[in-house]
């Protein structure tokens, strides 16, 4: 079964690393993502959605949907955790006798 598993990682592995290196410079102010999108949510940010805060702008407008996604991820799991926590603290059935 590791054999099966090392066949399987090892060319994603390396399929990941080569893909990788197509990847644009951290802080590259040329990146694509640096040309289109970021200098118009700049400019235009404060005029359109009224936030004088450009990160709590897009974080409440422009990635609502996601913010609302994340927020409802984080609510299921401590929920879940709550469960199996609380899962361990109910009482026994007391109509039982542990005399043998």
């Amino acid at each position: 079964m590791k054999w099966l598993t090392a066949a399987l990682l090892l060319p994603l592995a390396a399929l990941l690393i080569y893909v990788s290196a197509d990847l644009p410079d951290r802080g590259d102010p040329d990146a694509p993502a640096n040309l289109h999108l970021s200098p118009e949510l700049v400019e235009v940010t404060e005029r359109d959605i009224e936030i004088p805060n450009i990160v709590t702008a897009v974080l409440a407008d422009v990635r609502g949907y996601d913010t609302l996604g994340e927020t409802l991820v984080v609510f299921t799991a401590g929920l879940a955790v709550l469960l199996v926590l609380m899962r361990g603290a109910r009482p026994r059935d007391s109509g039982r006798s542990n005399e043998r």
